[in-house]
């Protein structure tokens, strides 16, 4: 009886320490070309104490691959499918993606109760000019930059939930989707909701910021996206904006109940370093620099502090990983390439993608723990990466060489890309030009 009663005691005390976890709101902040040598607690170069009290409060990816440019990123996030399944093999291809075709991820979130919100930059892909298409997307709410018909920072083009904003010489892009932001977290604060944030920061051209010294602009004319001082600018305002965001998540005692999720779009445009260390490439090239991003989560009292992962994540992981959070029901009659890595997020070891695919156009690979296989047959040593990747050559009498040769070609001959990606880019191709058409004749209308 006596060892009965304290099995009770302890069961009950097990439920008190243990709550249910509640669905949290969701907030996915994407910063644009902004890969790992950006951000401090990675060993960049730059000072960003915001990402990293973020980090060092939650879990840090070390592994986390985009895609090399920002079009085939935005898709992967947002449909959870490989680009040879959408069509959005490149910039320009953004069209190929309809809200009719691809199941956005604020659909599926918005069908399990989620208020869905957008903040930022669209324009590498299409068909959000109105409230209507905006709900055809899933997103109840939307302050969208216009690349098409304004400046990306200072006195933007802004169409806020299909309207125009009216801006002057003194309206900074990021402050006003900050603001934006912040209104509807407090119009939604007893949740659950669903903020999609890709800041426009710090994707060129790289100006003064509002905390630049004055003149610093006028300084840097002529010296573009290589100004030292503007581009440290830049990220310390990213980094500060990340901080007042969650200052203002604190003032609403909304913190426990929130999953930040922050990463880039991209690898960094100038070619940047890791303690000291230059990384292998950049933006637009088709290896680590150009594709491996931070991936920073932070849910307080849930996330664990200070965890750091080296498991693979791929881009469209975004998709599984809030669905599940969300108790969301993943799209039916839909291939997604989604993995959650949800279970990592509470703490626990889940499964690990044992390999990551990465496109560009023409251009992909599969890469596993240490080893990369390209289109072409091109195989690679992964052990120095991020600052290296050693050739191997075909005749390699390596076994842990072989094994990883045949392993990652079945893993493509499995994808077969091919077969998607000369059919769905010259679909992309035309479905662009369409659409150039029919803003030619709007205007001459």
């Amino acid at each position: 009886m006596k060892h009965r009663l304290a099995l009770l005691c302890a069961l009950g005390a097990l439920c008190v320490d243990s709550p249910a976890v509640e669905r949290p709101n969701i907030i996915f902040i994407l910063s644009d070309d902004y890969g790992i040598p950006g951000v401090g607690c990675y060993g960049g170069a730059y000072k960003t104490p915001n990402l990293d009290s973020l980090a060092a409060g939650g879990v840090r990816f070390e592994r986390c691959f985009a895609a090399p440019l920002c079009a085939p990123s935005r898709a992967l996030c947002m449909f959870g499918r490989y680009a040879f399944r959408t069509g959005v093999l490149d910039n320009g291809c953004g069209a190929a993606a309809t809200p009719q075709k691809e199941v956005c991820i604020a659909k599926t979130l918005k069908q399990a109760g989620y208020a869905t919100a957008f903040a930022g930059k669209w324009s590498q892909l299409a068909y959000l000019d109105t409230a209507e298409e905006g709900r055809a997307w899933g997103w109840d709410e939307f302050l969208r930059w216009d690349k098409s018909k304004g400046e990306r920072y200072w006195k933007p083009a802004l169409n806020k939930n299909g309207q125009p904003v009216p801006v002057t010489d003194t309206n900074y892009a990021p402050d006003m989707f900050h603001e934006f932001v912040v209104d509807f977290i407090k119009r939604h604060r007893d949740g659950p909701f669903f903020v999609y944030y890709p800041t426009t920061l710090i994707h060129g051209p790289i100006l003064r910021t509002p905390d630049s010294k004055e003149g610093a602009e006028r300084k840097a004319k002529g010296k573009g996206k290589g100004d030292s001082a503007l581009y440290t600018d830049n990220i310390s305002y990213l980094d500060k904006v990340v901080g007042k965001l969650v200052a203002a998540l604190d003032e609403m005692n909304l913190r426990e109940k929130t999953l930040i999720v922050f990463t880039g779009d991209n690898g960094s445009v100038p070619v940047g370093t890791i303690n000291g260390r230059p990384v292998d490439g950049r933006k637009s090239q088709v290896n680590e620099g150009g594709s491996r991003v931070p991936l920073i989560a932070n849910w307080k009292g849930v996330t664990p502090a200070g965890r750091v992962l080296k498991d693979l994540v791929g881009f469209s992981d975004f998709y599984a990983t809030f669905s599940e959070l969300a108790g969301a029901k993943l799209p039916e009659g839909v291939t997604l390439d989604s993995q959650s890595f949800a279970p990592q997020l509470r703490g626990n070891k889940g499964s690990p993608r044992e390999w990551i695919y990465v496109q560009l156009g023409a251009k992909w690979y599969a890469r596993n723990d240490g080893w990369k296989l390209t289109e072409s047959g091109q195989f690679f040593d992964m052990s120095d990466a991020p600052f290296a990747q050693k050739p191997v050559p075909a005749d390699s009498q390596s076994t842990e060489a072989k094994a990883a040769r045949e392993s990652l070609q079945a893993v493509l001959d499995k994808l077969n890309p091919a077969a998607g990606a000369t059919k769905t880019r010259k679909k992309a191709d035309g479905e662009t030009k369409q659409k150039k058409k029919e803003r030619k004749r709007g205007k001459k209308a």
